[in-house]
């Protein structure tokens, strides 16, 4: 498989999604301590994930319109959560513009929060040139304090051509946490506290047989049955590297792992855009492949959803095509 390029993005549209993703993951990190101390993010608050998903869009797009908009403020995002949902919900709109200000400063109206979250409903099928946005991927991940990731994607005519992914939680080697990771031109980068960006590239095992999986936590993102059958083809025994989110794809892109697959759970899913396109990215410009199960590049240009493919398979290249047909063998 040849290494994916990149179309040249501005500089600025880079440090732009990067300031987004930044703010979004102090504030969602933020949230998160509170909860695992006993706390609540509204009065009587049942679905703080909920809380933190809207507060992280408002954030990210507010951010990007600040930066980018212009003078109308505008900016094209396919984010996943939608404003219509905070109707009627004063407590909950109370508890999303209580985590927005503690990033955009006290002076923002609910108003403005509403509005913030309401750039997330471009329509991606208009094509073009747009964002995409997941505020919170890994839900679940989130509620028990562990592993999530804010990823953003700029996708142009159908391609993405800028993935930054923020992962509040990740472990890095020097022994502290959180990175921010970012594909772009050709390169793929990580940012950790008080570092600038240093490239990283994939794993490069000397055979298949020598890498590693990396799969959901959660068995019903992904068939681990089917996993674990796979890896036996392929003659890999290592126990899988489990993590939430598309920090699986921060750990395929950094070399934590070199085989992420996210195989189909039942046959009328379709994968949604914002839960691909800046991890899969961000693998690419440090040199990995990406497909769907059947070696099919991902295909952006068909709206929202991923209609043309079936799954993921994300790896770090050199075996990409060994890993298909073991897949393609075991799904029959």
């Amino acid at each position: 498989m040849s290494e994916a390029t990149s179309t040249p993005v501005d500089a600025a549209i880079v440090e732009a999604a990067v300031a987004a993703v930044d703010a979004a993951a102090a504030v969602t990190a933020a949230a998160q301590g509170r909860l695992a101390a006993g706390d609540t993010l509204t009065k009587g608050d049942d679905s703080p994930v909920t809380v933190a998903d809207f507060a992280a869009q408002a954030i990210v797009c507010r951010t990007l319109a600040d930066r980018l908009g212009g003078p109308s403020g505008d900016v094209a995002v396919v984010g996943e959560e939608a404003p219509d949902d905070l109707d009627d919900q004063p407590v909950l709109l109370e508890g999303v513009a209580g985590l927005v200000r503690t990033a955009l400063g006290a002076q923002v109206t609910d108003a403005e929060v509403v509005s913030a979250i309401a750039l997330g409903g471009a329509d991606a099928s208009a094509g073009g040139r747009y964002w995409t946005l997941d505020p919170i991927d890994g839900t679940k991940g989130f509620l028990r304090g562990d592993q999530y990731a804010i990823a953003l994607g700029l996708i142009e005519d159908g391609e993405v051509i800028l993935g930054v992914l923020g992962c509040p939680n990740l472990p890095n080697p020097d022994g502290s946490t959180g990175a921010v990771l970012v594909g772009v031109d050709g390169t793929a980068t990580i940012r950790t506290a008080g570092s600038g960006p240093v490239p990283i590239r994939v794993d490069d095992p000397a055979t298949v047989a020598d890498a590693r999986f990396c799969e959901s936590v959660e068995s019903g993102h992904s068939d681990q049955g089917q996993s674990a059958e796979i890896a036996a083809r392929l003659g890999i025994s290592t126990e899988p590297y489990r993590i939430d989110s598309q920090c699986k794809y921060a750990a395929v892109g950094r070399g934590d792992a070199s085989i992420y697959l996210r195989l189909p759970t039942r046959a009328d899913y379709v994968e949604k855009i914002w839960d691909h396109a800046a991890g899969k990215f961000v693998v690419e410009m440090a040199g990995g492949t990406v497909t769907d199960v059947t070696g099919t590049p991902l295909d952006f240009g068909r709206g929202d959803r991923l209609h043309g493919n079936s799954g993921v398979v994300a790896t770090s290249g050199r075996f990409h095509d060994e890993v298909i047909a073991a897949v393609q063998a075991v799904l029959g």
